[in-house]
């Protein structure tokens, strides 16, 4: 199974007197960064919400937003009428304003800070109960967005490795072609030598540098981690770290492969295996 470390989910549940809105964002991190948003009223729960968003999204930086909309027409907002006074009093000792008519200076006091006082209501159990519901809502969807995003990496990586084990037949036919060549130059530059060769001694000098050269263990290590990390995909669980672990295998026998190769087609196949490798590396960062 692949999933990806991006996605958004979003859930919503009415309430007689409020509207609990949360939305989630994540995206690719190597551990859990958790970012919440939430209002003043529910800050002491906020460890709460943490604890269940820290379960369901083990990696990923993690932006959660819960929004509550009063719908019930209360503002929740009343007049700080001490304070409106003591700016009215203030306000008629100035001079040119006409204390006897107070509509003006009310309206000029209104305007000043702390003019009203905001009642904070206590949470309720019950109505904690459908936030933390909601939340769990939200992450659920994340997560389907995660697990269809996933398929698509999924599919993408199949179709890279796949190419990789494509071109890595074609090297294989390339290398009996570069095998025999190095033969055939090395018998033409002694005879072209016109000196008299120790024919035992020329063919272990002659099986030491072909040897030198031979990429059969590469090809087989190569061809083994290609299936190991299809087989990884399958897991029952992401495995985003390891499927990176198995890439870095890959690379290296790649570039073995393309040290030793000292023929230009087989270098050619290098070059795009290389180049499919690192399209799966650049799309690694966002699996978890």
């Amino acid at each position: 199974m692949i999933i990806s470390m991006t996605g958004y989910g979003k859930a919503v549940q009415q309430l007689p007197q409020r509207k609990i809105t949360v939305e989630i964002r994540t995206l690719n991190s190597k551990n859990l960064d958790l970012n919440l948003r939430i209002p003043n009223a529910y800050r002491e729960k906020e460890l709460d919400i943490r604890k269940i968003a820290a379960a369901q999204l083990s990696r990923g930086k993690i932006d959660l937003a819960l929004h509550i909309e009063n719908t019930s027409g209360k503002t929740g907002q009343t007049l700080n009428i001490d304070q409106i006074e003591q700016y009215i009093d203030q306000l008629s000792q100035i001079k040119n304003l006409d204390s006897d008519n107070k509509i003006p200076l009310v309206q000029i006091a209104s305007t000043f800070p702390d003019v009203f006082l905001t009642t904070q209501e206590e949470v309720e159990d019950s109505e904690f109960d459908v936030v933390l519901k909601t939340v769990r809502e939200g992450l659920d969807a994340v997560n389907d967005y995660r697990k269809n995003e996933g398929e698509i990496l999924r599919e993408e990586f199949t179709n890279r490795i796949d190419n990789i084990a494509q071109l890595l037949d074609e090297v294989i036919v390339d290398d009996k072609e570069r095998l025999d060549g190095i033969r055939t130059r090395l018998e033409k530059a002694v005879v072209d030598l016109k000196e008299k060769v120790d024919e035992n001694r020329f063919e272990q000098e002659l099986i030491y540098y072909l040897e030198k050269y031979d990429i059969t263990e590469e090809k087989v290590r190569l061809n083994n981690h290609l299936n190991y990390f299809k087989e990884t995909m399958q897991a029952d669980t992401s495995q985003g770290k390891k499927l990176a672990f198995i890439s870095q295998e890959i690379g290296r026998e790649i570039n073995t492969i393309g040290s030793k190769a000292n023929h230009a087609s087989m270098q050619q196949k290098v070059v795009q295996m290389k180049d499919e490798l690192e399209k799966i590396k650049e799309q690694m960062l966002n699996v978890l």
